[in-house]
Order: structure tokens, then C-alpha cells, then sequence
């Protein structure tokens, strides 16, 4: 052998015993261990983190009081549920499609996530290959990015939550963060999406359907699908259904038997346009004065079921579309445009805001006109004087009882007599009736007689039955004469509540849009909308007779239907509003109209709805009257079961209270000593000396004919051109 040969033996010898089985095996023993070691590193070192921002955003849902949801509102349309509200054999479903061996595994796959690393690394397709869990954490805790990083984080973590969660917890979380396409994120989003139910409605084989879409949600759309599209999520829907035969989860007859479930075209999201804006705005304070708090709400993930009545809501919008809108040119007229209108009808028995108009729709006009409260209630607040009378066991200055048919002036611009606030209120027109009973000048809402009134009783004791019947206190709310004619600020929902009060027989009655509020882990205390006894039963059931009238043979006549109603009209400073406030025995509506200009300013409603002035009486009842016809099925037999003077009339026509006859003045001071002078004033200010002949319920002109144009002059509306009428 030569030098050469000898060498490369020599060096063969070397490498044979540098590379012995020993050594590679120890080597390799060496290399598992610094994986492992590696791999322990990063297990310790990769903590699970805190949800990433969109995961736990959710939607919030409000739904009508028959369940049918009305609006959702949130960046995400999420609603997350619980796993108890998913049947099973849809649970099975998914776990048929994703992961077979989710109920076993420990939160990985290894092979399928080497697989799907490698592909990244080498820029081959990218793919999934990961188990339910691991999806999850992507989901949850990490993004949807596709690097070997990721993918790393992703398997650790994975691990960690299967350790520490349960596989229902897993599942739930799997199911409500996936995205299914149609801007639906969770099961429940996505079963509202394609099939218009709750998740817990879902059957066995729209669950499949929906399984089968998180592998591609849109190009497996069923309504937007290629043909080819098509095929594809039919094979992936009959997989899935296939697997959960091979599992035991489905029984093989069934499985036979089922056809492939054709989801629904897609619809609009539900939004805030129309009125469900201003009933979600309207909503969501409610809740914040119950403790929810603004950011809690933002948040998302409320289910929020209201009181309001689908069909009455529908009536409502008709109501105003037919009696104002359908007559209105917004477009063509500066004037009309600045006509708003707003509207809140409550069931008095129980509170509930059975309906509600805010305006032209909340996209075009924010401002909600049945929550406002920057215009007049005008002559719809001389009720709650008379009321407040009645409570209070009132006198004349002369010391008569007052009751419906208690004689007062109803000269125009007459002084009121007895107050330290000098006030001299005109009538609508001007127009002067001489001694009139209360009855009648409710029916006429004659300024004069309810200014004395006001007096009479005391503004600080009106005010504060006022304040106990629902209305809201405020910087413009002066215990003053004026009060009787409606100048502080009210909203339609505040003079609902009020007469609502006054329809449940004194009993405070707080208008509730809120019928519940549930989270996931926790509910909003709802509002006590039934409260203590307010006034006496004989105020309140005087007054709605009082109001029935005015419905029946008052200023609010085209108000009247086939069905039992008392109410009052009312024109404000100006006719910048124009009301009708009334109530059946199962119903209690507030309708205002409201002038305002393109900037927010109150302007006049003259010459805009109808040539001359828009006062109560034209069309808010009329809008008033074909809403409650529609909500009450066309009518109703009920009647008012009213105690006027201790005695019960169940149609209505219980008696009115006797006028007592003329006595001296009193000779002491009233106890409201803020508006009574010194030395009281004769009776001959206030009353004639001999009442006259007709009784408070007989009034001396027969009630007009019940035509859309009556073809005499209506009943006046009592509000005339002086300020705060």
C-alpha cells in the first residue's frame, strides 16, 4: 500500500471513530434535549395574553317586546351566547367539521401545524391545520396573520388554555369569535344572518351549513356563490354531516333524509335609521339613569327587549305619515320643512312605552321630538290645576269648593284676583263667556278661569302635584299665575306619564321604554314604572271627566272615535307648539308638533300645517284619533270607571260634584302667602251672585258635527295671542 492509500485509511479510521453510533445517538439525545429545552423556554416564557381588542367587541340588540329584534348597534355584529343556548347536535356539527378529536386532543395538532409552518417558510400555500382550540386562541388572543412566529405562539398558547378551560368553554369561545361572513361574528349574528332565528332555533342541518362556511364565508355565500361556489359548500356541508354519522352524533336514517337548508337573502343590518334611533338613544339613557353606565354600553353585548308594541309602533308612523307628512312639502316649502312632530303612547296599567315617534327619522333629524323638552305644553297643563284643585280640597276666593261645576269669569284679559303676581290673561280671539263653569271652560280651555284657578289653589301646590303626576322641574318652571297656561318646558313623554297617572286613578304611573336589559353575566334593574298613589282617586277621575268634554264636545272634538276619551289641547307662545295630551281606559298618547328653523330655533307654526294657526285641536288629534283607532283594532267598549265625589259610574257619568252656593269671603290668609295679598278680595271678582242654570255636564251648545271639516267653526282652542298661551 502507498503513502496515499495509507493516509486515507488513517483518515477513514478517524472519521469512523469520530462518528460512532455512540456519539450520533448521544448527539441526537443531546439535540431532543436542547429542543425540549428550547421548547420548555418558550412555553414559560409565552404567557397567555389578554383578549385582543375586537374579540370581546359585541353588538348591542334591541328587540321589540315580541321578541323580533328592531335595531343593533356596534362597530362588530357580535352577540355572544352561551353554549347552553347552541343545541347539541349543532355543537357536534362544528366539531365534526374543524377537529374530530377536539373532545380528546390537548389543544394542538402537532403534524398539521408543522405542516402549515413549513408551507409558510417555503412561500407554499398557506393553510390552516389547526385543532378548535388552536383556532380559538387565534381568535381570541392573537391576529390572523399567517408567519411561523404566530403559528408558534399560537400552539403554546393553545396548550395553556386547554389546561386551564374547559372544552365547552373552548367551543363557546370558538363559536361566538369566528367570522361566518354577512358582517356576522358568533353563532348568534350568523344564525339572525342566514336563517333570521336565535342560535337556539338552529336545526341540525343549518348548523352543518353554518360549520361549513368558516372555511371560506364568502366564497361559500349560498345567495352570492359561483356555481362552482355552490358545489363546493355542498360537498363541505355533506362532509360535515357524513362525520357526525361516523362519530355517532347523528343517526344515519336522519342523515338520509335531510336536504340541503337554502339560506335567506341577505337583509340591511338593522340600524338607527327611521324611528329605531331615537327609541335606542331614548333606551340607552333610560338605562344610564337605572346605572348602566355610557362606556358599558359601548362595549357592547346587551340584549336589550323593549316595551314597544310592533303593530301600535307601525300605527304610530302611519298616524303621522297620513295626517302630516303625506300634506307636508319639505322640499318646497322652508316653512313646512321646519314642522316637526313627536308623539309617546304609554298602556297606563302597567307604564310601558308601547310606541314612539321622534321625528322625520334619526339620520335626518337627531333631536327626538318625544323627548324634548325645550318647547311649551301650553293648555294641555291646565288639567293637572284642576287636579291639584281637587287634591287639595281648593276654594274660591269667596270659600265655594271647587269642582266641575263651580262658576268662575271667563272674561278675557281679566286680573286675577288674590295673587301678589299681577296676571291678566287673554282668551283665544279675545273672546269673553261671562260666568262659566269649569266644565265648560275646560272644554273651551278659557285662560281666565284657570288663571284664577291657579290662584286660587296655590302655583307652589300645583306645581308640586305637577311634579308628583311626572313632570320635570327646571329653571323655567315658576310657582307664578302663568303656570296655568303651560309655560314651562315639557316633552311628550312627560305629559304622557302625567295624564297616564291621571288614566290609572292617581296612582303614579312612570312611562318605561325598557322592558329588560341582560349581559352575558349580568342584568340592568328595570324601572319601577308603577309607583305610590299620587293624588287622591276623586282628583284624578274628576279631571278625566272634566277632559272628557273637551273630547266630546270641546276644542278636541276631532280627537273623538268609537271608544271612550278624555284629553285637552293645547297652543303654546306664539303657536311655536301645538299638542293634544288624551287617554282611553287602555291607552294614554301625547302628541306635540313643534316649529323649528334649519338652525334650532322655535318658529312659528302659522300658515304651515293649515292657513292661519296650528293649534292643538286640528292636527295633533287628528293624529291622536287615527292612531288610536288603529292601535285600539278600530275601537273599544271600554269604558272609565271614575269616582268623582265618592260615587262610581262605570260609563263614564258619574256625577258632577255640586256647586255649593255663595259664601262669605274667607277672613283669613291662604297658607300660600308668596301669591295672596294681604286683604283677600271680594267675592264679586271672582264669582257671580247667581250661578247660572246649566250643569257642568250639559253644555249649552250641542257638540259639533264629527266631520274631518266640520261645517261650523270648531270649538275654540282657549290659547290666543298673548304669550305663554
Amino acid at each position: 500500500m502507498g503513502r496515499t492509500g495509507k493516509s486515507q485509511a488513517k483518515q477513514g479510521g478517524r472519521i469512523r471513530r469520530l462518528f460512532t453510533w455512540k456519539k450520533l445517538l448521544g448527539t441526537f439525545f443531546v439535540g431532543c434535549l436542547l429542543v425540549m429545552g428550547a421548547l420548555y423556554t418558550v412555553y414559560v416564557m409565552v404567557p397567555v395574553p389578554t383578549a385582543n381588542a375586537d374579540a370581546t367587541l359585541q353588538s348591542n340588540v334591541y328587540k321589540y317586546s315580541n321578541g323580533k329584534v328592531m335595531a343593533r348597534t356596534g362597530r362588530i355584529n357580535r352577540e355572544i351566547v352561551g353554549l347552553d343556548q347552541v343545541p347539541q347536535d349543532v355543537q357536534k356539527a362544528f366539531v365534526a367539521a374543524e377537529n374530530k378529536t377536539f373532545y380528546k386532543d390537548n389543544g394542538v395538532d402537532i403534524k398539521g401545524t408543522v405542516r402549515a409552518a413549513w408551507n409558510t417558510l417555503t412561500g407554499k400555500a398557506k393553510q390552516g391545520g389547526s385543532t378548535i382550540t388552536q383556532q380559538y386562541v387565534k381568535n381570541y388572543y392573537l391576529s390572523q396573520d399567517q408567519t411561523a412566529t404566530r403559528k408558534l405562539k399560537e400552539m403554546v398558547i393553545a396548550i395553556k388554555v386547554d389546561e386551564n378551560m374547559s372544552k365547552p368553554e373552548i367551543l363557546a369561545g370558538y363559536m361566538n369569535t369566528s367570522y361566518y361572513g354577512r358582517n356576522a361574528y358568533g353563532i348568534q349574528a350568523a344564525a339572525q344572518a342566514y336563517y333570521g332565528v336565535d342560535a337556539s332555533r338552529l336545526n341540525v342541518a343549518q348548523g352543518a351549513y353554518l360549520a361549513s362556511l368558516l372555511q371560506a364565508p364568502s366564497q361559500y355565500d349560498w345567495t352570492s356563490a359561483s356555481p362552482e361556489g355552490r358545489k363546493l359548500v355542498e360537498q363541505r356541508w355533506n362532509y360535515v354531516l357524513d362525520n357526525m354519522v361516523g362519530e355517532n352524533w347523528l343517526d344515519a336514517g336522519k342523515r338520509a333524509g335531510m336536504k340541503f337548508p337554502v339560506p335567506q337573502k341577505p337583509k340591511a343590518p338593522k340600524g338607527m335609521s327611521g324611528q329605531s334611533g331615537y327609541i335606542v338613544e331614548a333606551a340607552n339613557q333610560e338605562l344610564m339613569r337605572q346605572g348602566v353606565s355610557e362606556e358599558d354600553l359601548k362595549a357592547g353585548g346587551w340584549t336589550i327587549t323593549l316595551n314597544i308594541d310592533e303593530k301600535k309602533q307601525k300605527a304610530l308612523v302611519k298616524a303621522v305619515d297620513d295626517e302630516l307628512e303625506d300634506k307636508l312639502d319639505r322640499k318646497g316649502s322652508k316653512k313646512q320643512a321646519g314642522v316637526q312632530a313627536g308623539a309617546t303612547s304609554v298602556d297606563p296599567k302597567t307604564g310601558a312605552v308601547v310606541a314612539l315617534y321622534g321625528g322625520i327619522g334619526a339620520t335626518e333629524h337627531w333631536t327626538n321630538n318625544a323627548t324634548r323638552r325645550d318647547y311649551q305644553p301650553a293648555s294641555t297643563f291646565k288639567p293637572l290645576v284642576l287636579a291639584s284643585a281637587i287634591d287639595n280640597d281648593a276654594e274660591t276666593q269667596d270659600g265655594r269648593k271647587i269642582g266641575l261645576g263651580t262658576i268662575y269669569d271667563g272674561t278675557s284679559k281679566r286680573p286675577v284676583v288674590g295673587s301678589s303676581v299681577p296676571f291678566a290673561p287673554e282668551n283665544e280671539d279675545n273672546q269673553s263667556y261671562g260666568p262659566v263653569s269649569v266644565q265648560k271652560a275646560t272644554n273651551s280651555s278659557i285662560n281666565s278661569v284657570y288663571a284664577q284657578m291657579i290662584v286660587d289653589v296655590s302655583p307652589t301646590k300645583v306645581k308640586q302635584t305637577a311634579i308628583g303626576l311626572g313632570m320635570k322641574d327646571g329653571v323655567d318652571f315658576g310657582a307664578t299665575p302663568s303656570m296655568s297656561l303651560g309655560v314651562m318646558g315639557a316633552s311628550t313623554m312627560d305629559m304622557a306619564g302625567a295624564y297616564a297617572t291621571l288614566d290609572n286613578h292617581g296612582v303614579k304611573v312612570t312611562p318605561t321604554l325598557v322592558k329588560s336589559a341582560e349581559h352575558k353575566d349580568r342584568k340592568a334593574e328595570p324601572v319601577k314604572s308603577i309607583g305610590d298613589r299620587v293624588i287622591s282617586r276623586e282628583a284624578a277621575d274628576t279631571t278625566t271627566k272634566a277632559m272628557q268634554g273637551v273630547v266630546q264636545s270641546g276644542s278636541g272634538f276631532r280627537a273623538a272615535g268609537d271608544y271612550a276619551a278624555a284629553g285637552k289641547t293645547g297652543t303654546s307662545e306664539n303657536n311655536r307648539s301645538a299638542w293634544f295630551v288624551g287617554y282611553t281606559p287602555e291607552l294614554v298618547t301625547a302628541v306635540g308638533l313643534f316649529g323649528e328653523d334649519a338652525k334650532g330655533n322655535q318658529v312659528t307654526l302659522t300658515d304651515t300645517i293649515n292657513p292661519g294657526r296650528a293649534n292643538g285641536g286640528r292636527t295633533p288629534a287628528q293624529i291622536w284619533g287615527a292612531y288610536t283607532t288603529a292601535a285600539l283594532g278600530g275601537g273599544s267598549d271600554a269604558g272609565f270607571d271614575l269616582q268623582t265625589d265618592g260615587t262610581s259610574g262605570g260609563d263614564g257619568t258619574a256625577p258632577t260634584p255640586t256647586q255649593t252656593t255663595g259664601s262669605p269671603t274667607p277672613t283669613t290668609t291662604p297658607s300660600d302667602e308668596a301669591t295672596t295679598p294681604t286683604q283677600p278680595p271680594t267675592s264679586t271678582a271672582t264669582t257671580p251672585t247667581q250661578p247660572p242654570t246649566s250643569t257642568a255636564t250639559t253644555p249649552t251648545e250641542p257638540p259639533p258635527t264629527k266631520t274631518d271639516e266640520p261645517t261650523t267653526e270648531p270649538p275654540p282652542d282657549g290659547n290666543g295671542a298673548l304669550d305663554g298661551q
